[in-house]
């Protein structure tokens, strides 16, 4: 098939880095295999990471063309008013816009992909280069769960609060996401099904879910077993702050009967590291509590690799690279059943906890864990069930969708899932 000339908007974009950077790399090393592609980036965090990479791998991404642009900063301004950083953002999609106009007058793109970063907020301005358009994954839409919102402390009630508030009245009321959105049209990919759904909802417009993460470059594939002597060892890992809500974990294991073996690695720090450390000790638990803080990407791993279970307390999350990992190491995953999480895991590689009230989803993630401890035959099932459940996570599948929304974008026939509410 005709491989096509496409522009992509991929402001955070590096081979060495997770999250959002991760995404980017994922998606523009599987697609240049398809077609070729002329690829936009921030300069100052991603260009060395990229030019160290194709200094390295010279034969590689043979078919990508990488431009870079400097986005200016004010650190100072960021500090003191977090949502400025937006306007920075703003303009570099601006001058991105510059770049992709100059470049469309001398190569003639077939289409426009606006890729990175994934928030519904900023849909840069490649929708309005006059041909086919695609925008996503899109995420960032929904609201951190109303009841949990006594659970995060004063300063995480107030940012939530806020942070309810803003998002009702950006879903609602942003002009310029509702355009993208209009001219993407069957181009429009959610990053789950809440901002599948959040899309139909403020937009009219139905989307194709592509989970955007992927599992580590190598999947070791075996499962531990576990040994009668050996302690349940449970990994926790993320930011400590206040959507990650480790504080739940630590209540519901201190309520443990006193017969199982266990351990928490706790991997990751924070703002609220001293303060759960503090929750440990409190309930009586600091013993069995490891706090590795902010290590390698190499060492989490490595911790994840000898565990039995991974435990996610997240209220609020897009889709967590960290699950897809844990599933390349046959982990079950207990997690709540929301954002992200409620697409990733399923009744075959984990239990997923309802989102009704803290004391409620206390009481049912100390019962998944009491049950993964004394029944080591349903981990076992469970543990297969991840592996086999992270290769629907390879960046080759995602890519194929990918092309296949391209296609049909170019064909004017594309057709995507509609949405029931």
């Amino acid at each position: 098939m005709k491989r096509l000339k496409v522009l992509v908007s991929a402001y955070a974009c590096s081979p060495y880095k997770g999250s959002e950077p991760g995404v980017g790399w994922g998606f523009v090393s599987e697609l240049s295999k398809y077609h070729d592609l002329w690829v936009i980036v921030e300069e100052e965090k991603f260009r060395e990471d990229i030019e160290k990479f194709q200094s390295v791998n010279p034969n590689q991404l043979s078919s990508v063309n990488f431009y870079f642009i400097h986005k200016k900063r004010n650190r100072w301004l960021r500090k003191l008013w977090p949502p400025s950083y937006y306007w920075y953002y703003h303009r570099w999609h601006q001058d991105a816009y510059r770049l992709a106009v100059q470049l469309h007058q001398e190569i003639g793109f077939d289409l426009a992909h606006q890729l990175t970063m994934v928030g519904f907020r900023e849909p840069g301005y490649l929708w309005k280069l006059d041909i086919p358009f695609v925008w996503g994954p899109i995420g960032g839409m929904g609201l951190f769960p109303w009841r949990f919102i006594p659970i995060v402390g004063s300063m995480g009630a107030f940012y939530y609060l806020g942070y309810n508030l803003f998002n009702s009245i950006h879903m609602r009321f942003l002009k310029r996401p509702k355009l993208a959105a209009m001219v993407a049209g069957s181009g429009l990919i959610a990053m789950n099904k809440e901002n599948q759904v959040g899309m139909y909802q403020y937009y009219g417009m139905p989307s194709e879910v592509c989970i955007p993460v992927g599992p580590p470059a190598v999947v070791v594939g075996t499962i531990v077993k576990r040994l009668t002597s050996e302690p349940l060892r449970i990994v926790w890992s993320g930011l400590h702050i206040h959507r990650k809500a480790l504080n739940l974990a630590l209540y519901a294991l201190s309520s443990l009967p006193s017969d199982i073996k266990w351990e928490f690695h706790i991997l990751g720090d924070g703002i609220l590291t001293k303060k759960w450390q503090q929750y440990a000790y409190k309930v009586g638990i600091s013993q069995r509590c490891i706090f590795y803080g902010q290590v390698s990407r190499d060492v989490a791993l490595e911790v994840m690799k000898h565990a039995h279970v991974h435990l996610m307390t997240s209220l609020r999350e897009g889709t967590p690279t960290v699950i897809v990992e844990g599933f390349s190491f046959g982990l079950p995953t207990v997690c709540l059943d929301c954002s992200g999480m409620s697409d990733m895991v399923d009744y075959s590689c984990g239990i997923k906890i309802p989102v009704t009230t803290p004391s409620d989803v206390i009481d049912a993630i100390a019962r998944a864990l009491e049950q993964l401890a004394r029944n080591e035959e349903k981990r076992q099932v469970l543990a297969h069930g991840a592996l086999q459940r992270g290769r629907d996570f390879a960046w080759e599948e995602k890519a194929r969708v990918i092309d296949r929304i391209y296609r049909a974008k170019m064909t004017g026939d594309g057709i995507v899932k509609k949405v029931k509410l």
